[in-house]
């Protein structure tokens, strides 16, 4: 042994220090480097507080990008809420496609009347459903039957709007 090591302590004296936390070896000197766990799942930390299943699921389909989605399907669930009760019971939307939502109409003379109406039916979207893509309106009136079939079929106008 050399002079400047210290004489070793009885075994039970250098484990009872040992686990006071006193140990003077220079092995129980060294620092213990405290892990720094980022775990999101231990209890007191922050983000761990419980929410709501509405702000869950809105988290959820955001992220997985179902806004714009969900917004075109409420725009087409709630249409009489959009475009008021009486309007839409003479019309339907019928597609949205590059931000050109397409409302079928009961007549022609619908149709016309709500051309005029599309600055405020287009806005009243905007505000409700901005997540939706509507850029515009196109309203047509009722599907006809086509006059051009059959292997006789004679290029021209055919018949004029007779219907509704």
């Amino acid at each position: 042994m050399t002079d400047d090591e210290p004489e070793p302590l009885p075994e039970t004296i250098a484990t009872y220090l040992r686990l006071r936390g006193l140990d003077p070896s220079p092995r129980a000197r060294r620092r213990r480097r405290r892990r720094g766990v980022d775990d999101e799942n231990q209890p007191f930390t922050a983000g761990r507080d419980p929410h709501g299943v509405g702000e869950v699921l809105q988290a959820f389909t955001h992220q997985a990008g179902w806004d714009s989605s969900l917004a075109r399907a409420d725009l087409v669930r709630q249409w009489d809420e959009v475009a008021g009760v009486e309007t839409a019971a003479h019309t339907r939307p019928v597609g949205l496609a590059d931000g050109m939502l397409t409302v079928q109409c009961d007549s022609t003379a619908w149709a016309k009347q709500l051309q005029l109406m599309r600055a405020h039916i287009l806005t009243e979207i905007l505000r409700r459903y901005p997540d939706a893509g509507v850029d515009s309106i196109r309203f047509i009136g009722p599907d006809v039957p086509s006059w051009k079939w059959g292997p006789r079929a004679v290029p021209g106008r055919g018949p004029r709007d007779t219907y509704g």
